[in-house]
C-alpha cells in the first residue's frame, strides 16, 4: 500500500526548502576531517569523487558508524551509542536514534531504495551490486517512493552510503553522478560493509528506518508521525557477511525498540498492533536460517517481518500511549555469545540492507 497524493501534497508543503544534503555536508568534512581517529581512509578517483573506506580495507569503528548514520539520515537524526544501565541488560552496547522529520530523515534519505550495480565486464571480472543509501537519493529521485513523498533535492553537493563489500567501480560512480546531476567532485561515497564496526552500527542505526518502512507498506499517513525515536543493541559484526547480515537484522527484529507519536489515537493503536515483527508468519527464528530458507532472496520473505520487536506509539490527540510487540533477548543471545559461529565457514556474501 502506498501513501495517497494528498499526504504527499502535505507531506511537501511541511519539508519547505530542506535540503538533506545541505545538512549533512558538515558530518561529511567531519568525517573526512577526522579519518584517522575513527580509522576511515579517503581516497579521490581520478576524477575528484571523493571515496570513504569505511571497513573494507581499514578497521572503521563505532564513532564512524554513528557519524555514517547521521549522515545517512540527512543531518536530521540524533544518533549515539551508550551502554545499558539495567541490571540484566538485553545486550550492555546500544545505539539509540531520535528525529523530529521523520518521513524525510527515515524515508527521503537514510532508506536503502537505491539499486546500483555493474556488470563483471564493468568491475574487473566480478559483478557488483549495492542498495544505496543517504541524502544523493533524494537528488536522483530514482525511486517511486520520492514522487509519494513529494520531496527532491536540488543541492549542488551530495554524498550516498553504500553497505557493500568493495569500493564501488568507475561505470556505479559515473551512474550516480549522472542521475544526481552532479560534478565528479561534488560528489562523496562513503562504503560501509556489514562485516565491518562501521557497517554493523549504521544498519543497526536504522531502527527508526526499518519502523518508518513498515508503517508506510502497510498504507499508514505519513504525515501522521511527528516523532520517532528508537534503540536497538550493538552486536559485535561477524567476519562474515551472511553471519553479519543477521546479526543486524536480528538485533532490530527481536532487539529493537522504537516510539513514535502521531496525531491520532485510532492510528497509534493500530501501529501499536500491526507494527512489531511478530506479525510476521516467519517470526521467532533468526534472520540468517529465514534468509537461508528463501534462497538468500530477501524479496520471498514476509515482508511483516522487517519491524522493530517492540513499538510504543503515542497519540498528541489523546495523550494516551499504546504499544505491541515483545524483545527476545533469549534468541539474541543464542546468536551472538560463545566463540564459534554458526555461520562462520559459509561464503561470504554481498550484505544489504532490508528491501
Amino acid at each position: 500500500m502506498t501513501s495517497s497524493p494528498e499526504t504527499a501534497a502535505s507531506s511537501a508543503s511541511s519539508y519547505g526548502t530542506t535540503s538533506v544534503n545541505a545538512l549533512a555536508e558538515p558530518l561529511v568534512t567531519q568525517l573526512i576531517d577526522d579519518a584517522e581517529r575513527l580509522r576511515v581512509a579517503v581516497s579521490r578517483t581520478a576524477a575528484g569523487t571523493q571515496i570513504v573506506d569505511a571497513g573494507v580495507a581499514v578497521q572503521g569503528s563505532v564513532a564512524a558508524g554513528v557519524l555514517v548514520a547521521r549522515i545517512c539520515m540527512g543531518g536530521l537524526g540524533e544518533v549515539a551509542q551508550r551502554i545499558s544501565a539495567e541490571r540484566e541488560p538485553l545486550w550492555p552496547a546500544l545505539v539509540e536514534v531520535h528525529t523530529s522529520t521523520p518521513v524525510l530523515a527515515c524515508l527521503a534519505s537514510q532508506y536503502a531504495g537505491w539499486s546500483l550495480s555493474a556488470s563483471k565486464e564493468q568491475n574487473h571480472g566480478k559483478k557488483f551490486f549495492s542498495l544505496g543509501s543517504g541524502p544523493a537519493r533524494a537528488l536522483a529521485c530514482k525511486e517511486p517512493l520520492f514522487e509519494e513523498l513529494g520531496y527532491r533535492d536540488r543541492h549542488t553537493r551530495g554524498v550516498l552510503v553504500m553497505e557493500v563489500h568493495q569500493l564501488p567501480p568507475q561505470a556505479v560512480i559515473d551512474k550516480v553522478l549522472n542521475d544526481c546531476g552532479l560534478a565528479a567532485d561534488a560528489l562523496t561515497i562513503v562504503v560501509t560493509p556489514t562485516q565491518s564496526i562501521a557497517g554493523t552500527t549504521q544498519v543497526v542505526a536504522r531502527v527508526v528506518e526499518v519502523a518508518l518502512h513498515k508503517a508506510h507498506v502497510i498504507g499508514v499517513p505519513l504525515d501522521a508521525i511527528v516523532e520517532a525515536s528508537g534503540v536497538a543493541p550493538l552486536p559485535p559484526p561477524s567476519p562474515d557477511g551472511l553471519a553479519a547480515m543477521g546479526r543486524t537484522n536480528d538485533a532490530i527484529l527481536y532487539g529493537g525498540r522504537v516510539q513514535l507519536t502521531v496525531t491520532q489515537d485510532a492510528l497509534a493503536r493500530r501501529l501499536a498492533s500491526e507494527l512489531p515483527s511478530w506479525n510476521s508468519r516467519d517470526y521467532g527464528r533468526p534472520f540468517a536460517d529465514v534468509f537461508a530458507s528463501f534462497n538468500h532472496d530477501f524479496y520471498q520473505i514476509d515482508p511483516a517481518l522487517f519491524a522493530p520487536a517492540q513499538v510504543w506509539v503515542s497519540s498528541l490527540e489523546s495523550g494516551a500511549t499504546h504499544y505491541g510487540g515483545r524483545l527476545d533477548g533469549a534468541l539474541l543471545h543464542r546468536q551472538w555469545d560463545g566463540t564459534a559461529d554458526p555461520l562462520a565457514t559459509s561464503p561470504a556474501s554481498n550484505p544489504t540492507d532490508t528491501p
